[in-house]
């Protein structure tokens, strides 16, 4: 395959899981806001600075406000990692390599292009939002739905989704780093019902609430919660499950090709600091500096994938 085709499909799912992030994101920061409404912008503050772009907010706007935030979260044209913007650009990297492509995923990844171009064509009222956003991840769920179903298992299905794993660990592991580096108040909330009420929000931000409670789970608390979202593989947006999948995509890759490259190692690496740990000794390392060591890592990944397969030509 040429490199720009197996780019294009890469940061085409790359994009679609980023835009489902970014909803699911907001949608935390709108349920914490609503649970502490007298320092709501903090919230919202945290929004800002999990996506990234907290230092482009601010040079537009004075105040952290709900109805700015999301007005630049989902569709703001001036800020590239809106919705709109990152669901643009997928749509844009699915007609680069719309050959590669069944019809049924093109024509999802386009109907998702309509709908969200009209849906967010003016801004989103607060009532509103629910709804919106529950949009969003159905029509990204749909675009996964036409791959995982009409698409050969090949080094397209590979490519695309590494792209998908990538995006996704990098987006669990900076929910978990601002809200335990950035989210709180003050230290002496930590353990309180409040900072265990937040948690409990970051769980149903990656659609994992529901399942921990399946599991028996009773332990709403920052060490049980970051145990899940860090260490257990059979939780689809944990590290975890994410590195696993990663290797497993780049073993499968290898072996179409006849070949393994450089960034399997480093995907390898990876997997083996999320297994055989226990969450204690995440927590005596730091846990900010091990999610932003995995953070750096993940990223260093991203790069030795593109530079293995010349996305760049």
């Amino acid at each position: 395959m040429l490199g720009k085709t197996a780019g294009g499909l890469y940061w085409m799912f790359r994009y679609l899981e980023r835009a489902e992030n970014i909803a699911r994101l907001v949608e935390a920061g709108f349920r914490m806001a609503l649970t502490r409404s007298s320092i709501s912008a903090s919230e919202w503050e945290s929004v800002l600075t999990t996506s990234g772009v907290l230092n482009a907010f601010n040079a537009r706007y004075d105040k952290w406000t709900a109805k700015d935030v999301i007005d630049f979260m989902l569709r703001d044209p001036s800020n590239v990692s809106s919705v709109l913007t990152i669901v643009k650009n997928a749509r844009d990297n699915a007609r680069l390599v719309r050959t590669a492509l069944t019809g049924e995923v093109w024509e999802a990844v386009n109907d998702n292009w309509m709908t969200l171009n009209q849906l967010l064509a003016k801004p989103v009222r607060e009532a509103e939002l629910p709804e919106v956003l529950n949009t969003i991840r159905q029509h990204s769920a749909l675009v996964r739905g036409a791959l995982h179903g009409t698409m050969l298992r090949n080094d397209i299905y590979y490519f695309s989704r590494m792209g998908t794993f990538i995006e996704r660990a990098d987006n669990t592991a900076r929910i978990l780093d601002v809200k335990y580096y950035t989210l709180l108040p003050h230290s002496s909330f930590v353990g309180s019902n409040l900072d265990n009420v937040q948690w409990e929000t970051i769980l149903r931000s990656v659609s994992a609430h529901r399942s921990y409670r399946w599991l028996g789970e009773d332990d709403m608390t920052a060490p049980g919660i970051a145990r899940y979202l860090i260490l257990d593989r059979r939780l689809p947006r944990s590290l975890a499950f994410c590195a696993d999948q990663t290797v497993k995509n780049l073993d499968l890759l290898g072996e179409e090709y006849g070949d393994q490259r450089p960034c399997y190692e480093l995907a390898s690496q990876i997997r083996a600091r999320l297994r055989n740990r226990t969450i204690e000794e995440i927590f005596d390392e730091g846990l900010h500096e091990y999610i932003s060591r995995f953070i750096g890592m993940n990223n260093a990944l991203g790069a030795q994938i593109e530079t293995d397969y010349r996305f760049n030509g």
